[in-house]
């Protein structure tokens, strides 16, 4: 005959061990940073007549390169490009920083390796701009700290591109403007 104990389930904890294995209130994220409210990115997208692009690519699978012609197409922006190791991109010069560019960018957006951003940061400060904002997954509080600091606006771990196209109507269920509007559901297949 087998020992089954080995399989059997485990007693319930005792009221002491039970605080110990309680699920927590919220699940810890790690972020402090408030991140701003969808009118405040709004107010920061409305007022921006210009957008420095901090890692722009001039490769078509990249997500700067895809953000890049959203923004060069859909929206009211003058973009500028800051890649040192290129010097055009989509047509548009490359600079090799901020402070190359030939005006002061309202927004700063970044597509840079994390131990980047607090430069990137610094350098936005020093150029004078309104707003840093980090690309979907990029979170850094220092940078954060550095930028704030100093008065700029700060986002973080959010798409340009997904914003504008979200308050401005362009976006599709898969992120994408379409260019068709109806009120007739799309059949996918007969």
């Amino acid at each position: 005959m087998t020992d089954l104990t080995a399989c059997a389930l485990p007693t319930p904890p005792t009221p002491a061990e039970g605080a110990a294995c309680a699920l927590p209130a919220a699940p810890p994220t790690g972020r402090a940073w408030p991140a701003p409210g969808a009118q405040e990115r709004f107010e920061i997208l409305r007022r921006a007549r210009s957008v420095a692009i901090v890692g722009a690519s001039d490769n078509p699978a990249r997500a700067s390169y895809f953000v890049s012609t959203y923004l060069l197409g859909s929206s009211p922006y003058d973009v500028y490009f800051v890649n040192p190791r290129a010097t055009e991109i989509l047509g548009r010069p490359a600079y090799a920083s901020l402070a190359d560019l030939p005006v002061v960018p309202d927004i700063v957006d970044v597509f840079r390796k994390h131990d980047d951003l607090p430069g990137v940061a610094q350098e936005a400060v020093d150029v004078g701009a309104q707003t840093l904002w980090l690309q979907l997954g990029s979170w850094h509080e220092g940078a954060a700290s550095i930028a704030a600091g100093e008065g700029l606006s700060v986002v973080m771990d959010r798409c340009v591109k997904i914003e504008h196209a979200r308050f401005h109507g362009g976006l599709h269920l898969a992120g994408f403007d379409t260019g068709v509007l109806s009120s007739r559901r799309q059949r996918l297949s007969r």
